[in-house]
């Protein structure tokens, strides 16, 4: 079961496609952050996510919000994918300890070895305000983001 709103948003710190370190407490007490966990860089269903969730960026910057996406994927891989979707969203890197990240937030599939499709919006405060995710074989909906986001206030 995933952390829902209320819970206490887990410290990260995870490289970006270019090996870049983001830490959930260096945006802390100034900015909100949507972390959105996705199987697997390259697969139809995450790849039609990510065009989306580029498309509709200046959303998140509307709302106030970081948005990143995390997956088990090396940063290596990301920045592959990143690079061939044409996309400009910071992607991270949860591959080692394999999927820390996405197990501290309840999203992690031990069965599969992967995130499932969920997602977290974090207030300033570091606690999550809003969190959801789609059945398996599922895209989220850019609408459930947008709900998500009115928590924010």
């Amino acid at each position: 079961m995933i952390l829902g709103p209320g819970a206490p948003a887990p410290e990260f710190a995870l490289p970006d496609q270019h090996g870049a370190p983001h830490r959930l407490a260096a945006l802390s007490g100034s900015r909100a952050v949507v972390l959105a966990f996705v199987p697997f860089a390259f697969s139809r269903i995450c790849t039609l996510e990510l065009a989306e969730l580029d498309g509709a960026a200046p959303m998140f910057d509307a709302a106030g919000a970081e948005l990143f996406v995390a997956s088990v994927d090396s940063k290596h891989a990301l920045r592959a994918w990143a690079e061939e979707q044409g996309v400009r969203l910071t992607l991270l890197s949860d591959f080692w300890p394999h999927g820390a990240v996405a197990r501290a937030y309840g999203a992690f599939d031990e069965g599969a070895g992967f995130a499932r499709r969920a997602a977290f919006v974090i207030g300033a405060d570091g606690v999550i305000r809003s969190s959801f995710e789609a059945a398996p074989g599922e895209a989220r909906p850019l609408a459930a983001y947008r709900e998500a986001l009115t928590a924010l206030g």
